[in-house]
């Protein structure tokens, strides 16, 4: 007989992933900081310091809720190769979407003051994605969504 995990286990389950999104993320902007253009040099900081923010919050969550936070891995592989600034834009934008995904997942599973952070941190996630794409997605962080909505 399979057992359904709880809604604490399910929320916390989704803030790990969450977390792994944010170190994943942190990671990502390394690369994205050392290959995007001088313009958008500060744009890619900026968003590296949030992901450390949320980075952050995010390990206190899960102690908070009992867990043992997941360490970040030494190193990501990454989607493709990132040779220059185009590259690194939309590396960047692949990463919000991630992100997104990730704390989509945390809204459905958790309730209260945890569901708000988690969808401020996606309505950021999908904002900081349309920067560095140039356009936005009808619905971030629900790619399936979201891509059935582009090809029909």
């Amino acid at each position: 007989m399979k057992t359904t995990p709880s809604p604490a286990n399910r929320a916390l389950e989704a803030a790990q992933s969450a977390l792994a999104a944010e170190h994943a993320a942190a990671y990502g902007y390394g690369v994205v900081g050392a290959r995007a253009s001088a313009a958008r040099s500060a744009e890619a900081r900026d968003a590296y310091g949030g992901h450390l923010s949320r980075r952050d919050a995010l390990a206190r969550t899960v102690r908070e809720m009992g867990g043992a936070p997941r360490p970040a891995e030494a190193a990501y592989a990454l989607p493709f190769q990132v040779g220059g600034p185009a590259d690194a834009e939309r590396l960047a934008a692949e990463i919000e979407d991630r992100v997104a995904g990730a704390y989509s997942d945390l809204v459905r599973a958790a309730e209260g003051r945890l569901r708000r952070e988690a969808a401020d941190a996606l309505s950021a996630a999908a904002v900081r994605a349309a920067r560095w794409r140039g356009v936005g997605v009808a619905f971030p962080g629900l790619t399936e969504r979201g891509e059935r909505a582009r090809t029909s």
